[in-house]
């Protein structure tokens, strides 16, 4: 039996990125996680409650915001919730997260200035897998 591993929806081709498109992994990657995990794709946005497409946002001074300033702290914080919850009942004890999210980012995320410059940090669900300790790993560390 494999082990089970969360992955953000948008990297197995789910068209739930903010743009309304995906960040679908080369087939090489996804066959290398395929091979030794049962793959749960995740989006903690979309499980937020949060449209796709969707304003972009970014996390700031303890919170998440969208481009037009809306605070969107609460939808983000759901949705991490939501994939805590998953891992838990599914038994995951590893996820692979879309890398500088303010949702799933590990180690480095966007500044908050939406100025494409990255700042270190983590995203909310990212945060609070990790406090549950479940390891992140980010889509080049595969």
């Amino acid at each position: 039996m494999k082990k089970k591993a969360l992955i953000s929806a948008c990297l197995m081709g789910v068209n739930c990125k903010y743009s309304g498109g995906n960040n679908l992994l080369p087939a090489e990657k996804l066959k290398k996680l395929m091979d030794e995990y049962e793959l749960i794709p995740v989006c903690p946005e979309c499980y937020g409650g949060l449209t796709t497409p969707r304003v972009p946002s970014e996390r700031r001074d303890g919170g998440v915001y969208s481009k037009l300033g809306v605070d969107v702290t609460a939808e983000f914080a759901k949705g991490a919730e939501a994939a805590l919850y998953l891992a838990k009942l599914l038994g995951a004890e590893l996820a692979v997260l879309k890398e500088n999210s303010p949702s799933c980012g590990s180690g480095t995320i966007y500044d908050g200035t939406f100025s494409g410059s990255l700042t270190a940090g983590d995203g909310v669900t990212a945060e609070l897998l990790k406090e549950n300790e479940i390891l992140i790993i980010g889509e080049s560390q595969i």
